[in-house]
């Protein structure tokens, strides 16, 4: 059977002398993996659509496991998240993550409409961090796990300083504080933009200033909720952790 979709290419992987193998996520049919064969040749007419990142169109055929490409073109080739280190660790740990929660076949045009604007947003020169940041929430809320974060998750609070736990999937108010000791105490910016990030469609992101203090929670309260309830190790995670260990 033969498919025709637009995706974006979240896994590639060698396969033979001259092929590929990509993982798609899809506007219509969730994750495809398809095989490019010739890929890595230098006079590929498809090599460029076997790149991480790539949005393009893909035609491909299928009969069951992975499709055979027939043709295809780029929509946007991304390579500026491949030349520039920070942005590729970036652009590479979203890719991951998706890849790691999404299922083959799985309808998937809300959560490809906001992988494209995690990586054109990238791409513009918007903040890597809170971009990231905000596509994890995507990501949280697409699995089933968003946060509750208007009101205390144990007793419904509203009011005064609140602590996210990644345990109990929400804030805790002072009063209910003391059922998660690791929950993390969170100052007004980033309770703010917690909030933000829950009503917020990545497709709206702007310029944003943020303080690094407020990012620094943000960070360990977005890695909270992510590893409470979602816990995949990733590689390129680790990366990003030990870039920005030797970053000055």
């Amino acid at each position: 059977m033969q498919y025709r979709v637009e995706g974006i290419v979240i896994r590639s992987m060698d396969y033979g002398e001259g092929g590929k193998i990509v993982t798609l996520l899809t506007q219509t049919h969730g994750k495809a993996g398809i095989i490019i064969r010739g890929a890595k040749k230098a006079k590929s007419r498809h090599g460029s659509l076997s790149q991480l990142f790539t949005h393009g169109e893909y035609i491909y055929f299928r009969n069951s496991g992975l499709g055979t490409l027939t043709h295809g073109e780029i929509i946007e080739s991304h390579h500026v998240l491949r030349e520039r280190l920070e942005l590729a660790a970036y652009a590479s740990y979203a890719a991951e993550l998706t890849d790691r929660t999404t299922h083959e076949d799985e309808a998937g045009g809300y959560m490809f409409e906001q992988l494209k604007a995690c990586l054109s947003a990238l791409a513009e020169g918007k903040d890597v961090q809170i971009t990231v940041q905000l596509y994890e929430m995507k990501i949280l809320e697409a699995a089933g796990y968003a946060p509750e974060v208007e009101a205390c998750v144990s007793c419904g609070n509203v009011v005064g300083p609140m602590a996210l736990s990644g345990r109990a999937g929400g804030v805790l108010c002072s009063r209910c504080r003391s059922k998660d000791p690791g929950a993390l105490e969170l100052g007004d910016g980033a309770l703010k933009l917690l909030r933000l990030f829950r009503r917020m469609d990545l497709r709206r992101l702007g310029s944003i200033q943020v303080k690094d203090e407020t990012k620094a929670q943000l960070k360990q309260g977005m890695r909270l909720l992510i590893d409470a309830q979602i816990g995949i190790p990733l590689k390129s995670r680790t990366f990003l952790d030990q870039m920005d260990k030797y970053s000055f």
